[in-house]
């Protein structure tokens, strides 16, 4: 076989899993129930968020936080500080997909 297989988990529970770290691109899965986020952090590469089921709130900067649904995709560029959490009843799941992957960035 030429392709290669990679699953990601389900459930209802917080999860956080990195799906492929390779030299090209890292790919993440994470599920979030209501009031769960992440630490605050600087993208470390460019970032391609894609909300597969919910509501993803977004704080990037200096910004204002944003809401975006289920089927957005929200392109973050490298350095930007976000702060990405479930602010809403429904479960939240997305894909993070880092490109080029960070190993190939330089520290600033």
């Amino acid at each position: 076989m030429v392709e290669k297989r990679f699953a990601f988990g389900l459930g209802d529970s917080k999860l956080i899993e990195r799906i492929i770290d390779d030299e090209n691109v890292n790919i993440n899965h994470m599920i979030l129930p209501k009031g769960d986020g992440l630490p605050e952090h600087n993208a470390n590469s460019n970032v391609y968020m894609i909300v597969a089921k919910g509501i993803v709130t977004l704080k990037l900067d200096d910004q204002d936080a944003n809401d975006y649904p289920f089927g957005s995709i929200m392109t973050i560029p490298y350095m930007t500080k976000m702060n990405v959490s479930n602010q809403n009843d429904e479960l939240l799941e997305l894909f993070v997909v880092k490109s080029p992957a960070p190993k190939n960035y330089k520290p600033v």
